[in-house]
């Protein structure tokens, strides 16, 4: 069964992740889709969870204020939209990852046969570039969808800001071929510490959105997001042992 609640006092994206995620904890919460606009939380539940348990979950934020709107048909009625499929939810990042590799290979390919150092130094160049300009978007609302999940961030929120930064410095020292052994050193370390909570979230199963793309993008956190930062720790490392 889906309920759909009122929710009100979200202004933003960062609002819409915290609301979703705090929802999403809740025992007997399944899922928790947001719509913005309508100021409206459509929640599927396992089992019935009283709307005080719904309320008290946003204690904290005294902001964010939830009543009963109304109850949807059950997922399966005729009407309900159908779940889009795995290709369809990740479309964006799977464009940007094939954008990335096709430049790639491009600039790896030399008269010479393929210099795949400059490969990969051209793919982490545009991943992190990429990756910092859809953060750069939005930068309030990536913090506070950050902060939902990442290790560093949940006890210090400033480092959602540091973190968009950081990856746009990344991007540009790769670039430019700037002390690569400095930058390697660095994405292993910055790339570490971002994955260990993609990993308790999805262990742990959480239904929470992704800010891998900052909130241009309504991508749920799941393998995919794990396997995007150890690509870049296994590509940073393999770079690093090289050169030394």
């Amino acid at each position: 069964m889906e309920h759909t609640y009122q929710v009100t006092g979200m202004t933003c994206a960062g609002c819409q992740y915290k609301v979703q995620t705090l929802l999403s904890g809740v025992p007997g919460v399944k899922s928790v889709n947001i719509d913005l606009a309508a100021g409206e939380a459509h929640v599927a539940m396992d089992q019935h969870v009283a709307t005080s348990a719904l309320q008290n979950s946003l204690k904290d934020y005294p902001k964010y204020q939830l009543s009963e709107a109304h109850v949807d048909m059950p997922a399966m009625a005729v009407g309900d939209k159908q779940p889009k499929s795995w290709a369809a939810t990740y479309k964006p990042i799977l464009l940007i990852f094939g954008y990335i590799l096709t430049i790639s290979l491009i600039a790896g390919s030399t008269v010479l046969g393929f210099d795949w150092m400059l490969a990969m130094r051209v793919f982490m160049a545009g991943f992190f570039l990429i990756f910092s300009f859809f953060k750069m978007l939005d930068l309030d609302g990536f913090a506070d969808s950050y902060s939902m999940y990442d290790v560093v961030a949940r006890k210090f929120k400033s480092w959602g800001y540091i973190y968009a930064m950081i990856e746009l410095a990344l991007g540009l020292a790769y670039a430019m071929n700037l002390d690569p052994v400095i930058t390697n050193i660095v994405t292993i370390v910055v790339m570490t510490i971002s994955i260990i909570g993609v990993l308790q979230s999805v262990l742990n199963k959480k239904t929470i959105r992704c800010a891998c793309l900052g909130s241009v993008f309504n991508l749920p956190m799941s393998t995919v997001t794990i396997i995007e930062d150890g690509l870049m720790i296994v590509m940073s490392g393999i770079m690093l042992l090289i050169m030394l």
